[in-house]
């Protein structure tokens, strides 16, 4: 039975949810109907199909609506007399600053990437709110408790980068499966439907080296006569073919390798060849475009299907043709959506066609739409379990009940007889530089980079700010913003451009920056240290920083532990190796460590346990993926691609 004092509190609490998403839903209705009644919510997302299996506010006909204006609307319908406010917008906006967070009791977390949750810690910290963050993948979950100089910050316990992948594994020595899929829609579908522009290694062996210093002909150029037909031949035997030839041609690369197989389409599909059961030519019902398939075309029905080399070359050339047929008014402007049956289907046929040449393994349209679309089947159960775990926290919170916040996984199976397993948190991490502001270290070659290299790589790849001052003693740097006169704004782009040691104050070793993010009162020293030489593999970006909370990639049995990572090198040329599911996304944070121990446990006797039997074991599961610059993201777990709630 909830108290008088818990009852006052939850009904004078004023909450703010950021993400109505998976978790969201079930969160506001818990929330609703638990007795609050003043709840904000920010979400920029729409609705998705894909969202309907289990973000169970919203319906069919929700599809393109906004999410968090959309579960307002569903939770009114059984909560009337409460007050639910909704916005569509992106919590990083400068309207959602630190004055509106402290309008706000405590804030409930339920964000999709890295980068917006460090901001809302951020505001958190600024703000003096607590803050409850949550994520879930699959059976596995978590919640943890987040309040200024009481608890660990959200940044507090480093963040294992992701593994990577140079992308010349990608483009050049693929070995798995996961690597062919990345390949077929970052660099092959974006080419022939994204932007014109748009450059990458498939332009690079469009010809040989030896005619490079003349005008070359682009090969996925489509002339307004040229045969729909014969240019998917064209496309096919080039990317299949001629780039194998080309690739074999170096034999450095193949002494410790297999030698991949060029495939020819003539050699697969002979021009007179037609899929049997098929229905050619037949146009889709009405025309709609959302319709289009090349499966439906063929005759091919299930999806969970191993489809032949033959099958899968039928369909590349077809989904081809269908989207020059069918779509051109799309092409120049597409980007890859797992929804985009078409675009599944191609990637799915050029991903195996790719895999049949380098030897590796083929695989249905399901299991590659769940490689591509970074999928893995949530559980809306545990969605629900973490949204009530969420709300025992926030009134916890509420009261201020210190020596009972607790840290709680959601396990997948047993531990010690439990499946929920509490934590007592941990204190604050005196060496974070976000709520310790410990002054971090930069090692540079100051002689060289340049100030924007400082800029991309460090300040808002690795700090996460997003609208930074830089400063050296009095003299300002750089800094962005609206109320910047026309001088200022073309003296710090002008900035940008210059190396460290040649700027109007100049930076060299043993120079103290000062950064700052206004929007989100964030402030840290960096101690600048000139290095002349740097690994290229080791450390692409050319520059190491050091005293931040993230920690390198860790292997274990072969495989990466990582943890709620983002690429951070825009420059790195690697590939991230990190789950994500659907659209929402979690961390199940490692949660082994001195200072935390399990928390009393009714019904479970613990009393003999030791305390390292008093430790959870549990491994880190999920993580943000994010696209940083023109790195490839990929994952690598047992080919299976995963991604969480959040």
């Amino acid at each position: 039975m909830v108290s008088e004092q818990q009852l006052s509190a939850i009904e004078g609490a004023k909450v703010l949810m950021v993400g109505a998403g998976g978790i969201g839903c079930e969160l506001l209705k818990t929330l609703a109907l638990s007795g609050f009644r003043d709840i904000h919510i920010i979400d920029m997302d729409t609705i998705e199909v894909s969202n309907l299996n289990r973000q169970f506010l919203f319906r069919q006909s929700h599809v393109g609506q906004s999410k968090a204006k959309v579960a307002r609307d569903a939770v009114l319908k059984f909560r009337p007399n409460i007050s639910i406010t909704s916005y569509h917008a992106n919590v990083k906006d400068p309207d959602f600053n630190v004055d509106f967070f402290k309008r706000f009791n405590v804030v409930l977390n339920g964000l999709d990437n890295l980068d917006a949750r460090r901001h809302v810690n951020r505001l958190c910290l600024a703000a003096d709110v607590p803050l409850v963050e949550s994520g879930t993948t699959g059976f596995l979950g978590q919640v943890t408790v987040h309040v200024k100089g009481k608890t660990e910050c959200y940044e507090c316990q480093p963040k294992p980068a992701p593994k990577t992948y140079p992308v010349c594994t990608i483009t050049s020595t693929p070995s798995k499966f996961v690597h062919c899929v990345v390949w077929a829609k970052d660099l092959l579908f974006a080419k022939l439907f994204g932007p014109k522009n748009q450059e990458n290694d498939l332009n690079v062996r469009s010809s040989d080296s030896s005619s490079s210093s003349e005008q070359v002909e682009d090969v996925f150029e489509h002339k307004n006569d040229e045969d729909i037909e014969q240019y998917g031949r064209k496309i096919f035997d080039h990317v299949f073919g001629y780039n194998i030839e080309l690739a074999l041609s170096n034999e450095d690369t193949w002494k410790n390798r297999s030698r991949p197989r060029p495939i020819y389409s003539k050699d697969v599909i002979p021009t007179e060849y037609v899929l049997q059961n098929g229905n050619q030519g037949k146009g889709s019902a009405a025309e709609d475009l959302s319709s289009v398939s090349a499966m439906a075309t063929l005759g091919l029905k299930n999806p969970q299907d191993l489809w032949s080399l033959r099958e899968n070359s039928a369909v590349f050339l077809e989904a081809l043709k269908l989207f020059l047929s069918k779509r051109q008014k799309e092409i120049g402007n597409l980007s890859f959506d797992k929804d985009d049956q078409l675009a599944v289907e191609i990637v799915t046929a050029a991903a195996n066609i790719r895999a049949s040449s380098f030897g590796i393994p083929l695989h249905s349209l399901f299991e590659t739409k769940g490689i591509a679309g970074n999928i893995v089947h949530a559980v809306a159960t545990t969605n629900a379990v973490i949204a009530g775990l969420i709300v025992i926290e926030a009134i916890k919170v509420l009261e201020n009940d210190v020596k009972n916040y607790r840290m709680t996984y959601c396990l997948e199976h047993p531990s010690k007889k439990m499946l929920l397993m509490p934590v007592e948190p941990f204190e604050p991490n005196k060496s974070c530089y976000v709520c310790s502001e410990t002054p971090l270290t930069l090692e540079i070659n100051t002689h060289r980079s340049k100030l924007r290299d400082l800029v991309d790589k460090i300040v808002k790849a690795k700090l996460g700010m997003n609208s930074p001052l830089i400063m050296q003693d009095s003299t300002l740097l750089y800094e962005v913003g609206d109320d910047l006169d026309e001088g200022e704004v073309a003296n710090y782009a002008a900035n940008l451009e210059k190396v460290l040691s040649e700027l109007p104050s100049a930076v060299r070793g043993g120079t103290i920056l000062t950064v700052e993010d206004l929007q989100q009162e964030l402030k840290c020293s960096i101690n600048v240290k000139h290095r002349e030489e740097f690994d290229d593999e080791k450390e692409p970006d050319g520059m190491v920083l050091s005293g931040w909370t993230q920690a390198q990639a860790a292997e274990k049995n072969g495989n990466a532990s990582a943890d709620n990572g983002a690429s951070t090198s825009g420059a790195s040329q690697a590939a991230s190796a990190v789950p994500e599911e659907d659209d929402d996304i979690q961390i199940i944070p490692a949660v082994s460590g001195k200072k935390r121990k399990l928390s009393d446990v009714s019904g479970a006797d613990n009393s003999d346990a030791s305390p390292a039997a008093k430790e959870p074991k549990i491994k880190r599961k999920a993580e943000e993926i994010e696209i940083d610059g023109n790195d490839i993201v990929m994952l690598d777990d047992g080919d299976a691609a995963k991604k969480g709630e959040a």
